[in-house]
């Protein structure tokens, strides 16, 4: 749990749990005279997006790290990149593509004859063409790349969950201020609730006064209209539907499961209440409060874009 210390700061806590899409983390390992070197960043997403290219000889493990990925992570647009390096001294191999020296043959007769030359063609100019000849490093067998390949694969994957969980404390220590503003608010909401009747039936009694209707004052027409209009601007069921969201809120902030999409919802629920409110409520003092109340909430709504 997140509480104040004595100078009146919040203090991070252990119990924390938001996490942040945004985040980078970086791996590799090495072996059989090769290295795996991984990179990742995320950014945000509604879904898991999963856009990480592999070298050729390593897309047979594909498959395993969209598993590894989406055992740590429910959301966010998670991209990188995964490098295989052959070390120094490792073992190489020179191999030839046959098909390719023969299109090479082919096009080097040709321009021969355009020519009218007949020098033949020598080997050695044949063996200087792009990709005829190619060194290789040898590859370690595929159950020691994959053991590589994981390994490095972790490391990284480690590291962006620390920065994402590092960035998610950030957030919800901003979120959890920001809600205790939104619930100073809504207390006074609560304060003025009851004077809108009150206020209503002055100015409703100034205007009949400015027409010299005094008289009317206790009139049953009037007595009616200020009963209903206490009814129509009746905000206690929207206040406390408040009151519950904004628990609500407050308890995913420190939910070990991702809170992104319930915090999201709530905030849809929590602008609808507050729009009702000052639509009900004709009074000025609480449409400045449900302006500020607004503001506050798009800017919480906008934070939690950012959280799984």
């Amino acid at each position: 749990m997140c509480n104040r210390s004595p100078n009146g700061k919040r203090s991070k806590a252990s119990s924390m749990a938001l996490k942040s899409m945004t985040g980078y983390g970086e791996g590799s390992a090495t072996g059989g005279g090769f290295r795996i070197a991984v990179e990742l960043s995320s950014v945000n997403r509604k879904q898991l997006d999963i856009q990480v290219a592999l070298p050729r000889a390593l897309q047979a493990f594909e498959s395993g790290m969209h598993t590894l990925i989406r055992d740590l992570f429910s959301r966010g647009r998670i991209s990188g990149s995964v490098r295989l390096e052959s070390i120094k001294g490792s073992a190489t191999r020179v191999v030839m593509d046959p098909s390719l020296a023969s299109s090479y043959v082919e096009a080097l007769e040709r321009l021969s004859k355009t020519l009218g030359s007949c020098e033949p063609i020598q080997l050695e100019t044949l063996a200087r063409m792009p990709d005829v000849l190619q060194v290789e490093a040898t590859l370690p067998k595929s159950e020691e790349l994959g053991v590589l390949f994981t390994r490095a694969m972790e490391k990284a994957l480690r590291a962006l969950k620390k920065m994402r969980s590092a960035e998610g404390r950030e957030l919800e220590l901003d979120l959890r201020d920001r809600i205790d503003q939104l619930e100073a608010m809504r207390n006074e909401l609560i304060a003025r609730a009851p004077e809108l009747t009150a206020a209503y039936r002055t100015r409703l009694l100034a205007r009949l006064a400015e027409q010299g209707l005094e008289e009317w004052a206790e009139d049953e027409r009037i007595i009616r209209e200020v009963a209903l209009f206490a009814d129509r601007s009746d905000i206690t069921e929207e206040l406390i539907r408040l009151r519950s969201h904004l628990k609500q809120m407050r308890s995913h902030s420190r939910s070990k499961e991702p809170a992104g999409r319930p915090l999201d919802f709530l905030c849809q629920e929590v602008f609808r209440e507050i729009n009702t409110i000052g639509s009900k409520a004709s009074d000025s003092l609480i449409t400045q409060t449900v302006v500020q109340f607004k503001t506050e909430l798009e800017r919480i709504r906008e934070q939690i874009q950012n959280v799984e």
